[in-house]
């Protein structure tokens, strides 16, 4: 069966979150979701993380890429770009982009940071910078969405965001859920009608 990939990174919770409703949109457009994160980074060369998380979704592998309808992505801001664990997954991707795996499938993103103006846009621009470099066809949020014309927490039309306060603490709100629902709906959507036409 055909499935949109819903891969993140996550340390307070907070982008997990997101990703979990992301997929729940795929699902309410009549595909599967499939979770996956990545591991962390270390700054100590010899550190090796274990083959699956404590918790959460399993680590993502190039196949799940590869076999995906469509490609959600998800990370917290780090200095108005993608966390660094991201960008080394995807620094691995290279056998996809010599043979065009990705070329031609729906790719979405999302974030959230700790304010208001903590580099959402960027880090959402940023997330798209590897997936145009494969070929994918960026998937942002119209506003034909109701909730990204009166938000007033995160939203934007490169993709849903999410304000955590400067905690992290603070849950989505009904807005963000509903705008990353709408991505991964989105996302469905224009998968299947890609297939139907291939």
């Amino acid at each position: 069966m055909a499935y949109v990939l819903v891969l993140y990174y996550s340390r307070n919770g907070a982008t997990a979150e997101m990703a979990h409703q992301v997929a729940r949109g795929v699902e309410q457009g009549g595909l599967e979701a499939r979770l996956r994160t990545v591991p962390p980074v270390s700054a100590d060369h010899e550190a090796i993380a274990p083959p699956v998380p404590d918790s959460g979704a399993p680590y993502a592998t190039l196949d799940d890429l590869a076999d995906c309808a469509a490609l959600a992505v998800g990370s917290p801001t780090r200095f108005g770009n993608m966390a660094a664990a991201l960008k080394y997954f995807f620094d691995g991707t290279s056998k996809l982009w010599m043979s065009a795996a990705l070329a031609g499938k729906p790719g979405g993103v999302f974030t959230s940071t700790s304010s208001m103006h903590g580099g959402q846009e960027t880090t959402l621009l940023s997330m798209m910078l590897p997936l145009m470099h494969h070929g994918m066809l960026i998937t942002g949020l119209p506003y034909t969405e109701p909730e990204l014309a009166k938000t007033q927490e995160g939203g934007t039309p490169y993709g849903p965001s999410h304000v955590a306060g400067l905690d992290s603490k603070l849950p989505l709100s009904a807005n963000e859920k509903a705008l990353c629902q709408a991505l991964g709906r989105r996302l469905a959507s224009i998968a299947k009608t890609l297939r139907a036409e291939a």
